[in-house]
C-alpha cells in the first residue's frame, strides 16, 4: 500500500485532501467540476480493482471542487463482480492513507416508493444489509466490530440537505438495501423490503460503508433513482434503463454537491 501511497502523494504535487466521493452511475458530469484536475487511471494503482461495468470509468481524478481540494473515485467494483464483498477495501484504505478523513457515496438504486420517483435523489439515512455479506469476514482483533449506529455522519448530512435547499433541489431521505445482484429483485423481494422499511434497493455503497467506519472516515451517502423497484410498474428492468436515467438524477446530485463544497464548512 505505501507505494500507491507515495504514487498518488506525488502526483497531487502538494494538494492534500480531505474529502473523498466515489461516483456512482451517472455522476460522471461532477467531474468536470474539478479544477486543474488530475487523473491517475486505476491500471496505474497496483490493488486498485477494475470495474466492468458500463458507466464507470475506473479512475481517480483529483483537484479542487469550489472551496475545497477532493478525489473523486470514478468507477468502483461490485461484490457481484468478484464474489468480494470487501473489493473496495485497498482503495479506501488508500484515500485514508493519503489524509481524507470523510467519504461521500453515491450509487444509482431503484425506488420503493411511489411518491420517489426516477430521476430522483435520494439521501441515504440508514441501510439494511440485506445480502448478508460483510467486507470484514475473516479479519481478526476488535476493531472488526464496527459500530453502525451512526454509520452516516449527521453533519456531513445536514451539509447535503442545506445545499439541496440552496439549490431548490428535491432531496429525498431513505433506507437503501442492499441486495447482491447482478440480477434485479424479483417483485416478491421488493414486497418484502418494502415491508421491512427500505425505501430504495441497490447493488453497492453498503460495503464502502463497512470500510470507510472501519478505517475511522466519515460517511454520507446518496441514491441516484433510475428505477421502480420490479413489480410496481409492470415492465421488466435492465441495465440499460439505469444507464438512460442515472444522467438525470446524475445532475441534480452533481448540482447538490458542487453547492455544498462551494458554500458549506466542512471538517
Amino acid at each position: 500500500m505505501k507505494s500507491v501511497i507515495d504514487l498518488l502523494v506525488d502526483r497531487l504535487d502538494g494538494l492534500m485532501p480531505r474529502h473523498a466521493i466515489v461516483l456512482g452511475s451517472g455522476l460522471g458530469s461532477l467531474v468536470s467540476a474539478i479544477e486543474n484536475p488530475v487523473r491517475v487511471s486505476y491500471s496505474e494503482l497496483p490493488g486498485f480493482p477494475a470495474s466492468g461495468v458500463t458507466g464507470h470509468a475506473g479512475e481517480l481524478v483529483a483537484g479542487r471542487l469550489g472551496r475545497y481540494p477532493v478525489i473523486m473515485l470514478s468507477g468502483r467494483a461490485h461484490y457481484y463482480e468478484h464474489g468480494d464483498a470487501s473489493a473496495m477495501r485497498f482503495p479506501i484504505e488508500v484515500l485514508h492513507g493519503i489524509g481524507v478523513q470523510s467519504l461521500i457515496l453515491t450509487n444509482s438504486a431503484g425506488s420503493l416508493r411511489e411518491d420517489m420517483p426516477p430521476g430522483s435523489v435520494m439521501q441515504i439515512s440508514d441501510h439494511i444489509n440485506y445480502s448478508g455479506m460483510n467486507p470484514l469476514i475473516g479479519e481478526s482483533g476488535d476493531r472488526r466490530f464496527v459500530g453502525m449506529t451512526t454509520a452516516y455522519d449527521a453533519d456531513l448530512a445536514l451539509a447535503i440537505r442545506n445545499a439541496a435547499i440552496r439549490t431548490t433541489t428535491p432531496l429525498y431521505s431513505g433506507v437503501y438495501m442492499w441486495f447482491s445482484g447482478p440480477s434485479f429483485e424479483t417483485p416478491a423481494e421488493i414486497r418484502m423490503a418494502r415491508l421491512l422499511g427500505a425505501d430504495a434497493v441497490g447493488m453497492s455503497t453498503v460495503p464502502e460503508v463497512i470500510l470507510a467506519r472501519y478505517v475511522g472516515l466519515k460517511v454520507a451517502a446518496c441514491s441516484v433513482i433510475t428505477n421502480f423497484g420490479a413489480g410496481m410498474t409492470g415492465l421488466e428492468q435492465s441495465h440499460d434503463e439505469t444507464k438512460e436515467m442515472a444522467p438525470k438524477g446524475g445532475e441534480r446530485l452533481a448540482a447538490i454537491l458542487r453547492d455544498m463544497f462551494n458554500h458549506e464548512t466542512l471538517a
